[in-house]
């Protein structure tokens, strides 16, 4: 049987990076001040996605994400590794978004793409750790959900059977389709880009990144190519797009307020200085064993 899958990704602030300046007065996120990355996660879902993809002749992978038009690059790292086509939700309405704001734009967005069977996500995003939109989203669709997937062991008929990791154990769902899963990072690693797909799709472009290289009235690089290949236009909805509602978008739908920002740096009260020698290493031991910081 082949599948539709959606796979929702999110390009987020690399938190390795962060800085004094990484918050706004506000207290949403300076992402102009942050490398950003494909949040780890969901590129575990997305390895799930493609295994599907794999084992189910004619299946289809589709990336949905949300974010400014530098989002896109999400869009071509799925295509690099085998997703067949994506979708950037990008809209000034939907800036600043909570979880709730971003689970309802991406349930709109999703309700426009139409026939799907599995909707599959990381467990959370670095940027938040909420653990959220995944479970928010199955919510909004009325749909059946499983979270902290560890493997996807089979898909047949309109039901699937999923491990998913559990304090003290591992736990094996079966669920009716369609269905969204929150897979952990514990899953298997996305595998890396494929050589062919980098060729094919490098110069896959969002509409923001076109009017970009175009500014000041620049000829588009490449112009020939994406009318002569369609699949190099990455297809970008505004709220409009998707017929969203305006107040159930960005701040004006996010009833998470942060009220106050503080920067903590931790100092070192006590330290010590060991050497390499037996003596210092057998006397650290005791002291842990003491404290039953070990042992």
């Amino acid at each position: 049987m082949s599948l539709k899958i959606v796979v929702l990704a999110k390009q987020v602030p690399d938190t390795r990076c962060v800085g004094k300046d990484a918050m706004n007065a506000d207290g949403t996120i300076n992402r102009a001040a942050l490398p950003a990355i494909f949040n780890p996660e969901d590129l575990n879902a997305l390895e799930q996605a493609l295994r599907l993809k794999d084992t189910h002749p004619g299946s289809t992978v589709t990336i949905l994400t949300m974010g400014p038009g530098r989002a896109a690059e999400i869009i071509r790292e799925g295509l690099y590794r085998g997703a067949d086509n994506g979708y950037l939700l990008t809209d000034r309405a939907f800036a600043g978004a909570d979880t709730l704001a971003t689970s309802y734009a991406l349930a709109t967005a999703i309700r426009k793409i139409g026939e799907y069977d599995l909707i599959i996500g990381g467990r959370q995003a670095i940027d938040g750790d909420t653990a959220q939109v995944g479970p928010q989203v199955a919510e909004k669709l009325g749909l059946p959900q499983v979270t902290y997937v560890e493997e996807i062991e089979e898909v047949s008929g309109k039901a699937i059977r999923v491990k998913r990791h559990i304090d003290g154990g591992v736990e094996t769902v079966e669920a009716p389709l369609p269905i969204v899963l929150t897979v952990n990072g514990s899953a298997a690693p996305c595998r890396p880009r494929n050589a062919k797909l980098v060729m094919k799709y490098k110069r896959a472009l969002g509409g923001q990144e076109k009017a970009a290289l175009t500014k000041d009235g620049a000829a588009l690089p490449y112009a020939d190519q994406y009318e002569k290949h369609p699949y190099l236009n990455i297809t970008e909805w505004s709220v409009a797009d998707v017929n969203g509602d305006t107040k159930q978008c960005g701040l004006s739908g996010s009833p998470t307020k942060v009220k106050k920002i503080e920067n903590i740096i931790f100092q070192a009260k006590e330290s010590k200085t060991l050497t390499g020698s037996d003596a210092d290493v057998e006397n650290l031991i005791v002291e842990l064993l003491a404290n039953h910081t070990i042992g």
